[in-house]
């Protein structure tokens, strides 16, 4: 069965989870022998065999960008002919996938990494455009012959958005880690060029500054930790220039008032973001907005104690028996933060101030107390061993196509 993956994210233009998702699935389809994985991404050229790349069109250069992506789209669906399934993630590659199934006559697949519903704030980047995502994000949902949701909240919220699809159709296959990859790497020297100090205890983010990632809320929080503790954030491109203001508004104002504030824009590559997670003493994922978060299972991989906002699909990833909320499948792996939410998808904490209190007083909790974080890292990397292995996800995968073949 030839398979062919859409995708606007692929090495090495990835930004963000959603990316690193299909890059690590493909190379697990790849490894197995009943199937041919071609991959059709956004882009520049891409020296892979099996991988067609497609830049914006021309005529477009000035378009809203959610028509200059459905440009992309048209030209993709046309280089899909001769596959028996594709499989798009992403409401940028959705349609490419909806019109490709048309056009081929083959079932089309979509996983649901994030729902535009359950993204409102990106009219402030797309204008008029979050209109048409929002309509080829549905079009392609209704259409699919398979949805897969890579959390169980995930499964939840696709069929709250869209009441049409079939129940049915819609498995739960969760995102994947790669523990080879990531893996707990002790390199005080490289921490060090990044300008953190791997002798002072520190905790790190890792995202894009966007309103889903809860970082203007994090910034408040860690405000409250002890003096010597570091704040290490690894954090760049930005949604729009309100909030990157934001950001760089709270950033100075830390700076103000404590050092080991350490800001890193550029998108790092894997060995140093192993190296400061390694490093660290707690990772922080204050999301407001999650479907699962690999970042977390990244973190967890390198033996890092995690305190993350229970929301999504965080708490089948991150494990704190104590909160009574989420799995309490095996030992504990981080601390999990309750927050209560405005059901208007926008996913804004109902009290902030309480949200951020408790998300301070749980990195206190385990930041002053090494030994614990240290054991929380270790079950964190038994956890994702166990559980999230991508030849695991690639296999329950794989079944989803048959089941639609």
């Amino acid at each position: 069965m030839r398979v062919d993956v859409l995708t606007k994210e692929y090495p090495p233009e990835i930004y963000g989870g959603a990316g690193v998702h299909v890059a690590e699935l493909v190379r697990a389809l790849r490894a197995r022998d009943d199937l041919t994985t071609r991959v059709h991404a956004f882009g520049g050229p891409r020296d892979e065999e099996g991988t067609a790349s497609y830049a914006d069109l021309t005529e477009l250069a000035d378009a809203n960008p959610a028509l200059r992506t459905l440009g992309v789209d048209l030209a993709i669906a046309d280089g899909c002919a001769g596959s028996d399934l594709v499989h798009s993630h992403t409401w940028y590659a959705n349609m490419a996938g909806h019109l490709a199934g048309l056009l081929h006559g083959v079932p089309h697949v979509v996983t649901a990494h994030s729902l535009e519903p359950m993204r409102p704030w990106k009219a402030e980047q797309l204008g008029g455009g979050y209109a048409v995502s929002s309509w080829a994000e549905r079009t392609a949902y209704e259409g699919a012959a398979a949805v897969i949701a890579v959390s169980a909240a995930m499964r939840t919220d696709v069929l709250h958005s869209y009441p049409t699809v079939d129940p049915d159709r819609v498995h739960v296959v969760h995102n994947g880690i790669d523990t080879d990859l990531w893996t707990p790497t002790h390199d005080p020297d490289r921490v060090r060029r990044l300008g953190v100090d791997p002798d002072r205890p520190s905790v790190v983010f890792v995202g894009r500054i966007t309103r889903q990632k809860g970082l203007p809320l994090f910034l408040r929080a860690v405000g409250r930790l002890p003096p010597e503790v570091q704040v290490v954030l690894c954090a760049g491109a930005p949604d729009t220039p309100e909030i990157e203001a934001e950001v760089v508004a709270l950033v100075d104002g830390l700076r103000e008032s404590r050092d080991g504030v350490v800001w890193i824009r550029d998108m790092l590559p894997r060995a140093d973001v192993v190296a400061l997670l390694t490093a660290a003493t707690v990772f922080a994922c204050p999301s407001i907005y999650e479907p699962l978060g690999i970042v977390n299972l990244e973190a967890m991989a390198c033996e890092t104690a995690v305190v993350a906002t229970a929301t999504g699909g965080i708490p089948e990833v991150v494990v704190d028996p104590h909160s009574g909320l989420g799995s309490s499948d095996g030992p504990a792996t981080g601390r999990l933060v309750p927050i209560a939410q405005a059901t208007d998808g926008t996913g804004t904490p109902l009290d902030p101030e309480r949200y951020v209190a408790d998300f301070a007083a749980a990195l206190i909790e385990v930041v002053t107390d090494p030994d614990r974080a240290s054991e929380l890292g270790r079950a964190g990397r038994a956890r994702a061993i166990e559980a999230f292995s991508w030849a695991a996800i690639a296999e329950r995968t794989v079944e989803v196509y048959r089941s639609v073949r």
